[in-house]
């Protein structure tokens, strides 16, 4: 009797912890612990995160609530679990990322954005011309960045005439960084000033101004992005061996990981195919939809994309919603 009490109480005790497990995935929530996001400021990174925020609060019954800042400051947010997600986070080029990730603070989950890409760009007039605007080729041997070097005067700075300028991303994204050690790998920095656009639509209309005006420029940019459709542009090359290969994940606080199974295993599925990102994105541009308002339009549009990320019971509660 003693040996089948002992087997017993053994027994219940693993059935207790198991349970505990299973209630403990979905306890972030339960308790009215709010999921705190990442504030992000590109077009890809809001819509991303307007969509993530619906399947978790109407979903799963989550609080959330979003902090603004940076992306270098919302990693240093994450690594100290201020906030919980960062929707779109670039794996591996920021020093803050990488730190936090090798001292287990954060962790990058699923692959919501397959197939960007980033680089430096000119308008494609400027190599190859441009027959139907009667433009002609003002750099038709620009094809590396290293090329850069000797066409500074092409791409005159206004301020400092004597130098070219080189449209970097605002100061705080973790591109600004990555694009100011570039000017100096290349022997760059002396003839190229650093031009640093205070927003992502400051940059945006730099880049449109110069290009409706058939004008010289040379900046940095990403896909997935309005801009990308609008306008046409040639990628610059860079060194041989150089092999950028983007991961983007969604960032998680390592806090998070651990006490919300149950929602990470939603995050981890969630995927916007890039062509239908590029199109929603040109969409909010053109039509002029707040990020909020086109997340909710594509969850009315493509149910078969995010029904295959959550649970029937979430999917059928955020349909409700709609």
């Amino acid at each position: 009797m003693k040996t089948k009490k002992s087997l017993m109480t053994c027994l219940l005790s693993i059935g207790l912890m198991a349970g505990s497990a299973t209630s403990h995935a979905a306890s972030w929530c339960e308790a009215g612990k709010p999921v705190k996001f990442a504030g992000l400021n590109w077009e890809s990174g809001m819509l991303l995160t307007d969509v993530l925020q619906i399947v978790l609060k109407d979903g799963y019954g989550c609080e959330i609530d979003t902090l603004p800042g940076n992306s270098i400051t919302m990693e240093n947010a994450l690594s100290s679990n201020d906030i919980q997600v960062l929707a779109e986070e670039w794996v591996g080029r920021s020093e803050v990322w990488n730190k936090a990730a090798d001292n287990g603070k954060v962790v990058g989950v699923g692959a919501p954005i397959i197939g960007a890409t980033e680089g430096w760009y000119v308008p494609r007039y400027l190599v190859e011309g441009d027959v139907k605007r009667n433009l002609k080729p003002k750099a038709p041997e620009l094809k590396n960045i290293v090329d850069l070097n000797k066409y500074a005067q092409l791409f005159k700075d206004p301020e400092e005439p004597n130098k070219g300028r080189f449209y970097n991303c605002p100061a705080g994204w973790t591109c600004e960084l990555e694009n100011s050690e570039m000017l100096k790998s290349y022997g760059l920095e002396a003839s190229y000033t650093n031009f640093r656009p205070g927003t992502g639509p400051a940059l945006d209309a730099a880049v449109l101004s110069s290009y409706k005006r058939g004008e010289p420029i040379v900046f940095y940019y990403w896909s997935p992005t309005p801009l990308m459709g609008q306008v046409d542009l040639v990628k610059l090359e860079e060194k041989p061996g150089v092999d950028k290969k983007i991961s983007i994940k969604v960032g998680l606080s390592s806090v998070f990981h651990e006490q919300a199974p149950e929602l990470v295993a939603v995050l981890e599925k969630v995927n916007l195919p890039i062509d239908l990102l590029n199109q929603n994105l040109a969409r909010m541009t053109k039509e002029h939809i707040d990020s909020p308002k086109l997340a909710r339009i594509f969850f009315k549009e493509h149910p078969e994309i995010w029904h295959a990320w959550v649970s029937e019971a979430a999917a059928k509660k955020i349909d409700a919603t709609l």
